[in-house]
C-alpha cells in the first residue's frame, strides 16, 4: 500500500512537498497519480508521473504551480505545489493502477485506480 506525508498548515502563497511511499513494496514504480479532495467536492486528479517520467497536470488551476518527481532508492514520489493557495485546501492522496499499462491516463478516474494511500490534510489559512 501507498503512504502519503508531508501535509499540514501552510500559508497563502507558500510551498508545499509532500510525499508517497510504498516501503513494503515496489509500487513507486509504477505511474503514480495525485488527488485531491477540498471539503464537499469530489477526488479529482491533480498529476501524474509515469513510470518512464511522463508528467501530466490535470486542473487549470495546478498548471505551472505543481512538479512531482521520484526517488526509488527511497521508495517515494514526491508532490511539490507553489504559490499555495486556499482553493488548495484539501486531503491529498497518492494512487497507482498496478495493471495499466505505462503512461499516465488523459484523465484519471477514481474507480480505476487499485491501490490507495490513507491521504494527508493540507489546510491553507493565514
Amino acid at each position: 500500500h501507498l503512504v502519503e506525508s508531508g501535509g499540514g498548515l501552510v500559508q497563502p502563497g507558500g510551498s508545499l512537498k509532500l510525499a508517497c511511499t510504498a516501503p513494503e513494496s515496489s509500487l513507486v514504480r509504477y505511474d503514480i497519480v495525485w488527488f485531491r479532495q477540498a471539503p464537499g467536492k469530489e477526488r479529482e486528479g491533480v498529476m501524474c508521473l509515469s513510470r518512464y517520467d511522463q508528467v501530466v497536470v490535470y486542473p487549470d488551476d495546478a498548471k505551472g504551480r505543481v512538479s512531482m518527481s521520484r526517488d526509488t532508492t527511497k521508495k517515494t514520489v514526491f508532490l511539490e505545489m507553489n504559490r499555495i493557495d486556499r482553493m488548495d485546501t484539501a486531503i491529498y492522496y497518492c494512487a497507482t493502477n498496478t495493471q495499466w499499462g505505462p503512461g499516465c491516463p488523459a484523465l484519471p478516474y477514481v474507480n480505476e485506480m487499485n491501490s490507495w494511500g490513507q491521504g494527508t490534510q493540507v489546510t491553507v489559512s493565514s
